[in-house]
């Protein structure tokens, strides 16, 4: 392992804690990724005596540019570099009450440093000491569980997941991004302790959540999140959709693992995190939707609606940004029917022009959710669909081009109209930008300022409103 801390910064690490006597390892996500192969910047390091004072020690020998952090009451510090992000520790051991994940901490040997580890993959060292430079300490076989895809714990599962329940979480965010499996064990002490879950913070849930939400393929995640509980209780809005109900011999699908290939399908297309949640959210009302119609089967009217209209508690609920984020995901839940609707019949050109101005600058990201929502068993159902949204695809093009609506805003505004005719009424004058709106969507007047002024005068002396003296 010597020839993967060539990097200088190892270098001056190694020579800090040989100039003081002080031992010291390169620890967990560093190692794990590189043995993965995988490149990142962060650093963790754990040293036998105190984390601070290391650090201090740490950026005076470095000649470059850096900065600081102390977090002295945690015992630790983070040294920022151009390139690097160095976390230095010192050794310690953690005790837990039952009622909180915050760990009681002393000053402990590399051994107790070593129990409190939450995985095996993260439970690698590698040495920065003059004596084994390079050497890796692998205390738990981390390195044989990376070989054979497997999460585990270095203790007893059950007590590491009571002690500190945000475990379960991430050992599910791992299984999630590496595509890794639980290792039995361990999956059973997360279902028999998911109720534990509720004694941490909701920011750091809504943490986890996303980094499972980013993964590659986040669905495998959610079903686990799912078959162990711990769904149910950090996001019970989502695990409610799950079931197939039957009547009269008629069933619909079921709508969770629908969400789940929804999501995974257009992670395909995007990295963009709240694209992600519009697509775990754009069927999140259909079971307070659900009906059954005599002779006409399941039924879900309105579910765009009212799934628009539960964004908001739904993120203020999981600590999410109640800005213009959530107001694209409310948007592309409240839209996402339209694109897909408008492929089943002609496609007419005003219902295409008053798609492209209710999705505004959202139009791109709604058509990648629209196309990761055709969800089907039926290859040729699937095509069809996909030849439809391909027509819309081509009108919108073809309109935005044409009409010049990208990001369209009616030309004819308040002001405009005051500046007209002699009346204040805020009610009229919304009236009246709203006909001008319509005209211009219908194809009845052309989008442009004069034409659009034209058609205002018009129709304000047809409502009978008096006209601004000169």
């Amino acid at each position: 392992m010597k020839g993967h801390l060539q990097e200088p910064i190892f270098k001056t690490l190694a020579k800090v804690a040989q100039a003081n006597k002080i031992p010291a390892w390169v620890v967990g996500g560093f190692v794990r990724d590189m043995v993965l192969g995988r490149q990142t910047k962060d650093i963790d390091v754990v040293v036998l005596g105190s984390g601070v004072d290391f650090a201090t020690l740490f950026a005076k020998e470095l000649s470059e540019d850096k900065y600081v952090s102390y977090f002295k009451n945690f015992g630790t510090a983070q040294v920022k570099t151009r390139e690097w992000i160095i976390e230095i520790i010192g050794a310690r051991k953690e005790s837990y009450q039952r009622t909180s994940r915050k760990p009681m901490v002393e000053d402990g040997s590399l051994q107790d440093d070593q129990n409190r580890r939450d995985f095996t993959i993260n439970s690698m060292y590698l040495s920065l000491n003059k004596e084994n430079f390079g050497e890796l300490l692998d205390p738990f076989n981390g390195l044989q569980d990376i070989q054979d895809s497997i999460i585990r714990t270095p203790q007893n599962p059950a007590i590491t997941f009571s002690d500190d329940p945000l475990r379960m979480m991430r050992a599910i965010r791992f299984a999630t991004r590496l595509n890794y499996q639980i290792e039995a064990g361990t999956y059973q002490a997360i279902k028999e302790n998911a109720s534990r879950i509720l004694i941490v913070s909701q920011e750091r849930i809504t943490d986890e959540l996303n980094g499972i939400i980013m993964c590659d393929k986040p669905g495998k995640g959610f079903e686990m999140l799912f078959d162990t509980g711990l769904l149910h209780h950090v996001f019970p809005e989502l695990a409610a959709m799950q079931g197939i109900e039957t009547r009269d011999g008629k069933s619909h699908k079921d709508n969770f693992y629908h969400t789940l290939q929804v999501l995974d399908q257009l992670c395909e297309l995007s990295d963009n995190l709240w694209l992600r949640w519009a697509a775990i959210l754009h069927d999140i009302a259909k079971p307070a939707t659900k009906r059954f119609e005599p002779g006409e089967g399941w039924t879900f009217h309105g579910h765009e609606d009212k799934g628009s209209r539960m964004v908001k508690h739904i993120f203020r609920k999981m600590r999410l940004p109640l800005d213009e984020k959530m107001r694209f995901v409310e948007n592309l839940v409240a839209l996402h029917l339209r694109p897909i609707v408008l492929g089943k019949d002609v496609v007419t050109d005003s219902a295409v022009r008053r798609l492209i101005v209710d999705a505004g600058e959202d139009l791109e990201a709604l058509m990648k959710l629209c196309r990761a929502d055709i969800t089907s068993k039926n290859k040729f159902k699937v095509q069809k669909h996909l030849s439809n949204l391909a027509k819309v695809q081509e009108k919108i093009d073809d309109l935005i081009e044409r009409d010049k609506l990208r990001n369209w805003q009616p030309p004819v505004t308040g002001l405009h109209i005051m500046e007209v005719f002699d009346f204040d009424d805020v009610r009229l004058i919304g009236v009246l930008k709203n006909a001008v709106r319509e005209a211009i969507i219908e194809g009845e007047v052309p989008n442009d300022f004069d034409a659009a002024v034209q058609y205002m005068k018009n129709k304000g002396l047809e409502m009978g409103l008096p006209l601004r003296s000169k």
